[in-house]
């Protein structure tokens, strides 16, 4: 009996034995990779380990990083493993300021980012107004005045006037806004719906453009806008909710589409309506978005109160939703005349811009970031506006630390402000992109020493100790990164225009800011921005080096992979055959 008991016990402690190895390999599968990324030239933004060949990837985290043949180990049969092949990868492009939904419009409606002149914008909305139905109003964005290849034939203020819009559009109303959104044109009938006539008077902080005679040319900036979108909105109310709910949902669905096809996997939106962040809401809990969103909230003051309870909401469904910001903005654009300066325009004597939403109401919603610790994002272009904004960010702080408040475009600022940034630790949320697409306008709106020492002054604000968040302000511009990066490294146009490269970035700064600079200014560096342990798995694959390809290749560079969370959500079929083809 005794040698049966002691028998049996053995045989249970083998048993017991087999099972527990059996779970310690079966956990051990468990942790196998989903996705390894192998033989790469990986930057990794990460000081501790620079540079690495592969990437593992589990449950949207990344887990290892290292070299090809150590990681390749680690898969098992479920293993995805893509071979990159030399290409190199970096950590998913992070748009640090744009407009989502206005982007995803700007794709259903009229676009004309890329329009040479007047007459080609005549001519889209020609085409539009044969399909329109009848009262339906015509809608567009992206014109710029100052970029055409030739003068419209009449002109006010270097605008065309509406005369040509409305014969090409006599009975459904039109409205385009200006690349920059700080203006718009109208035809007749939309002047018609909004109530405009020669004895309309322009609001505070915005002007109606008018001929000699006194009448509306068609041309409406920054506050003088309202009566327009007001008339849109009216219209826009006949509509059914779920007409409106559909092109809301294919403006998102746009976006998205665009944006993973560029490279980004992260997009910090600079001002939605709580409706639109109640939809980016229910589509992050379901699973539903392809790209992380980081969004500020854009209301009116009262608005914005009431509606503010609750926030922040961080990492909403799996971190694809973050909502911690509110946006306002205290001046115009430089292109439009409305950036607000300390000195006047060198090519309108005695103006100093547009101060398009009051001081106190800044203050307002500053007062409402620091109770509710949101950050405050404010709109500010020219030297006066940004002066002012630091100003109400200093007082607003009082002894609080690492707010992160964040001034949106900084393009314009006075040398004595700029180490202010850094001693007040405020975010200078920057686009390159602008800096090369405003510069045959700069020095004629400024004077040359304004725009060489205080215009995109990326180099000094660097060395003052100021962080600086990239982007495109998309759709203002077009959302690639690869544009906006070129723009920081060279400050060179397409057409051959330099624009005082004093001032550029280095590669690596240029790929910080695009990367760990814009999750650092939105309390997400470590959730993102580099390729570390620990860290979302979010990729962009590129063609060719950014960081050591010439200048004039730089711009050939291609998106091969977009990974969010180590799915793929973008595959470059056509250039991945070529560069099969090649090895």
């Amino acid at each position: 009996m005794k040698h049966a008991l002691i028998r049996y016990f053995i045989i249970c402690l083998i048993v017991n034995l087999f099972a527990c190895g059996q779970e310690t390999k079966s956990k051990e599968k468990d942790l196998s990779p989903d996705l390894i990324l192998i033989n790469g030239n990986i930057y990794t933004v990460d000081e501790k380990k620079p540079h690495v060949q592969a990437i593992a990837i589990k449950d949207s985290r990344i887990t290892a990083i290292g070299n090809s043949a150590r990681l390749s180990k680690m898969a098992d049969q479920k293993t995805k493993i893509i071979d990159l092949k030399g290409a190199t990868a970096i950590p998913g492009f992070i748009e640090g300021h744009g407009h989502f939904t206005g982007l995803g419009y700007s794709l259903i409606r009229l676009n004309f980012l890329n329009t040479k002149n007047w007459q080609e914008v005549l001519s889209m909305v020609a085409e539009k107004a044969k399909t329109a139905k009848p009262g339906e109003w015509i809608e567009g964005r992206g014109w710029h005045q100052e970029k055409w290849d030739q003068p419209p034939s009449k002109v006010v203020d270097g605008y065309p006037t509406h005369h040509s819009l409305s014969s090409v559009s006599p009975d459904n109303p039109v409205i385009l806004r200006h690349a920059s959104g700080h203006s718009a044109f109208a035809n007749k009938k939309a002047m018609e719906l909004s109530g405009i006539t020669s004895e309309s008077a322009s609001p505070t902080g915005g002007r109606i453009i008018k001929d000699n005679n006194g009448n509306p040319t068609g041309v409406f900036e920054e506050n003088a806008m309202d009566a327009l979108y007001e008339a849109l909105t009216e219209y826009q109310k006949t509509l059914s909710k779920d007409d409106k709910k559909a092109e809301l949902h294919k403006a998102i669905e746009m976006a998205e589409q665009e944006c993973l096809e560029n490279g980004i996997t992260s997009f910090q939106d600079a001002g939605s309506s709580f409706e639109e962040i109640n939809t980016f809401n229910a589509l992050a809990e379901t699973g539903e978005l392809d790209l992380r969103l980081w969004v500020m909230i854009r209301r009116p003051y009262e608005e914005t109160k009431k509606g503010i309870k609750g926030f922040p909401w961080i990492n909403v469904g799996n971190s694809f939703l973050t909502v911690r910001a509110i946006k306002t903005q205290v001046d115009g654009a430089l292109g439009a005349h409305g950036a607000w300066l300390l000195k006047p325009y060198a090519d309108k004597p005695g103006f100093f811009g547009q101060n398009t939403t009051t001081v106190d109401e800044v203050k307002n919603m500053a007062a409402l970031c620091a109770e509710y610790n949101l950050q405050l994002c404010v709109h500010a272009i020219g030297d006066r506006a940004n002066r002012e904004v630091l100003d109400i960010m200093k007082n607003a702080q009082g002894d609080k630390k690492n707010l992160r408040w964040r001034i949106e475009h900084a393009q314009h600022v006075n040398e004595s402000d700029i180490p202010r940034f850094a001693e007040l630790g405020v975010i200078a949320s920057m686009q390159g992109i602008h800096c090369t697409s405003d510069a045959p306008f700069v020095e004629k709106r400024l004077g040359k020493h304004r725009a060489g020492k205080e215009s995109y002054a990326w180099r000094t604000f660097i060395n003052s100790g100021a962080k600086i968040a990239n982007g495109t302000d998309a759709p203002v511009e077009d959302v690639s990164p690869i544009q906006s990066y070129y723009a920081s490294v060279t400050r060179k146009r397409v057409d051959g225009m330099e624009f005082f490269p004093e001032q550029k970035m280095t590669r690596k700064e240029a790929l910080a800011s695009y990367t760990i600079n814009n999750a650092y200014a939105g309390f997400e560096e470590t959730q993102k921005g580099s390729l570390s342990v620990g860290k979302l798995a979010d990729v962009t694959v590129l063609s060719q080096d950014i960081i050591t390809v010439s200048d004039d290749k730089l711009l050939d560079t291609e998106i091969l992979y977009t990974i969010v969370g180590g799915a793929v959500k973008y595959k470059n079929k056509a250039q991945l055959s070529m560069k099969d083809k090649k090895m």
